[in-house]
């Protein structure tokens, strides 16, 4: 049996296996326990029995899916290596997220993040945290996932529209449906026992299943027998070769690329902005630090985030590469086609076309996966879409049942209720996503920078809300309200006003603004100050000494910013490559170091804290050799990838 997509027996079996593997082993997971109920504990956070390799998966396997596979891949056929910043400034940033923000949020015994604002703030802040989540997760992240992975299956099967019993269907709403209730089966009425148990299966198909789509496109690329390192040196060189191309540059020039440019300025992705997307995403997102929440103990779920940063730093390697490869072989048929072995010699038949660049993922599956492999790279592609769509599931209904329902609906509602209305509540996303994917997302060409840009418009005022909450005593509510109503406002101001900035550089912009404003209200908020216990001389002296360091290296770092803006209107050549890319993203990274500083020296020497602050116990964020070790390790690699790809 063959398709038109070039799928054979062999490979539907594989993808069909995998299917039936993950719903028997969801439901198998889902099953009651010696006849007991789960109650919202076994239910929202699987009875906190997550293990460290349990965690790690989970979360990427909730990271990972269509986004990544069809848009990240879209980018990289488009833009080029510059969106990898993501993930490997995403490995970075889960090792903090590992040893100053998790431990506190475990230490709060919270379900839920918005659980953690109303604790720390007041229920009003809380609430408005819980409906901005839940119109997030179904309107943005439910909707997408859904979207980006329908249209890889339809380009990769060739498949446009379904008869059955006399009447047509547009298969791309059957495949929207189907991924639905595949991820609804077991997440639903399993709970998050069922969604992070089947992520350990998942992670191994669809990295191992990313890889090889990899190796088989690059081993195409160089021909009959050479190998995949051939085919990449042989991509590598054709894009170099093409004047000002910057497909392998993880810093982008501006006067090179300036579309390019706009999605990722420069530098920004190391000192700018794109630490509020990554701190926001990994640190406060729901549907991933859930997963941290659950596990068996505070170093379990930091040995957890650890593995998830190794694990993120494959993924360049598996979706923005094949892009990239995409890219060179899509321009190189005609013409260059005797550049590329495998062109020159015949070795593939090329099928379908690359409309736009989210079509590249699905166009190097359908024309150089081999038979059998192909199977196994759509069955990874189905494992990342259905492991994040059940992790939103879980968590859109564990915030509003615990944060909407619980607290404000029915406080005295039962275990068994509140997990009846878990389910129910997952049942209504699933349905109202349904409805409303294709009317929201139809027609997109980068679906990965679309997202990246809607959510930056709120990033911001979530990491500094947050983020200052867990780490600063003086933190008030008065601080957290406003922070809250302003951050949407200004991103769409900015928005409006400057078009033509980058989003990265729009959101730094807005995040200056706003740790002024969180900081400055903060301070003159005497009404709600109490006075505070006395900090032990030791911890005091430990945060002057980081609050010491913090401040002199933004003090550096604001005179070079300054010194670089007058030498470009000097005319220096220097300064203007400096600004080419986009040496302002340095004025973020000194508005956040200045942040840090002022909330070290402020735990260490005020005599006041916000009432409902947390006790500053730096015990709470002391990490072992190995997490040293561990932690080394992966800036290693994220720092020799930026110096070979610079």
């Amino acid at each position: 049996m063959g398709s038109i997509s070039g799928f054979q027996t062999v490979d539907f079996v594989i993808v069909g296996a995998y299917l039936v593997l993950l719903v028997a082993l969801g439901l198998f997971l889902s099953r009651k326990k010696d006849g007991k109920e789960k109650d919202s504990k076994d239910y929202f956070l699987a009875g906190n029995t997550l293990t460290w390799w349990a965690v790690g998966a989970s979360l990427i396997a909730a990271n990972i899916s269509a986004e990544q596979f069809i848009g990240m891949s879209g980018s990289g056929f488009r833009i080029g290596m510059c969106v990898a910043a993501y993930e490997l400034m995403a490995a970075v940033t889960l090792i903090l997220v590992a040893k100053f923000l998790l431990p506190a949020m475990i230490k709060s015994n919270i379900f839920t993040i918005p659980q953690f604002l109303k604790q720390r703030y007041n229920s009003g802040v809380g609430l408005a945290f819980s409906i901005f989540w839940l119109l997030l997760y179904v309107f943005v992240n439910l909707t997408s996932v859904a979207w980006l992975g329908a249209l890889a299956i339809r380009q990769i099967l060739g498949i446009d529209s379904l008869s059955f019993m006399g009447m047509q269907f547009d298969f791309l709403n059957v495949c929207i449906l189907f991924l639905f209730i595949v991820a609804g089966i077991y997440s639903i009425y399993g709970g998050l026992a069922s969604v992070a148990w089947t992520d350990v299966m998942q992670v191994v198909f669809l990295v191992g299943g990313g890889l090889i789509t990899a190796y088989f496109a690059l081993e195409a690329v160089s021909g009959v027998g050479k190998g995949a390192w051939e085919g990449f040196k042989i991509v590598y060189n054709y894009a170099k070769e093409i004047p000002q191309d910057t497909h392998f540059s993880l810093i982008v020039n501006k006067a090179h690329d300036p579309a390019a440019f706009k999605d990722l300025p420069g530098i920004a992705g190391v000192v700018g902005a794109l630490w509020f997307t990554n701190l926001g995403y990994w640190g406060f997102n729901q549907y991933i630090i859930q997963k941290g929440l659950a596990a068996k103990s505070i170093d379990e779920a930091k040995r957890g985030l650890l593995f998830a940063g190794y694990l993120k730093i494959l993924i360049p390697f598996i979706v923005v590469i094949p892009g990239i490869t995409a890219f060179v072989l899509f321009h190189a048929q005609g013409a260059d086609a005797s550049q590329i072995p495998g062109l020159a010699q015949g070795y593939f038949d090329l099928h379908g076309t690359i409309a736009k660049a989210d079509d590249a993922y699905p166009w190097l599956i359908r024309n150089f996966a081999p038979v059998g492999v192909r199977g196994l790279a759509f069955a990874a592609l189905v494992a990342a879409i259905i492991s994040s769509l059940a992790s939103m599931f879980n968590s859109t209904s564990t915030i509003f049942t615990m944060d909407i329902y619980k607290e404000h609906i029915n406080k005295n509602a039962s275990e068994k209720r509140l997990v009846n209305v878990g389910r129910l509540v997952a049942f209504i996303s699933l349905v109202v996503a349904a409805v409303t994917v294709r009317p929201l997302l139809g027609g997109l060409d980068q679906a990965f920078q679309y997202i990246q840009e809607y959510s930056g418009f709120v990033y911001p005022g979530i990491v500094i809300v947050f983020g200052l909450g867990l780490l600063w005593k003086r933190a008030s509510g008065t601080a957290a309200i406003w922070t809250s109503i302003l951050t949407l406002p200004l991103g769409i101001l900015f928005k409006v006003c400057y078009p033509e900035i980058p989003f990265q550089s729009r959101m730094g912009y807005v995040a200056m603004l706003l740790f002024a404003a969180f900081i400055t209200l903060s301070l003159a908020d005497k009404k709600h100050a109490v006075s505070a216990d006395s900090v032990a001389d030791s911890d005091k002296k430990t945060m002057k000494k980081w609050g010491c360091i913090l401040g002199s290296i933004a003090a550096l770092l604001f005179v070079s910013a300054v010194a670089q803006k007058i030498a470009f209107a000097m005319g220096s050549e220097f300064a203007l490559y400096l600004d080419n890319i986009g040496y302002s993203a340095m004025f973020v990274m000194v508005a956040m170091l200045t942040a840090c500083s002022v909330f070290l020296y402020s735990n260490a020497s005020s005599n006041v804290k916000d009432p409902k602050s947390l006790a500053v116990d730096l015990n709470l964020f002391h990490t072992g050799r190995g997490f040293a070790i561990a932690s080394f390790g992966i800036c290693a690699i994220v720092a020799a990838l930026y110096v070979i790809f610079w």
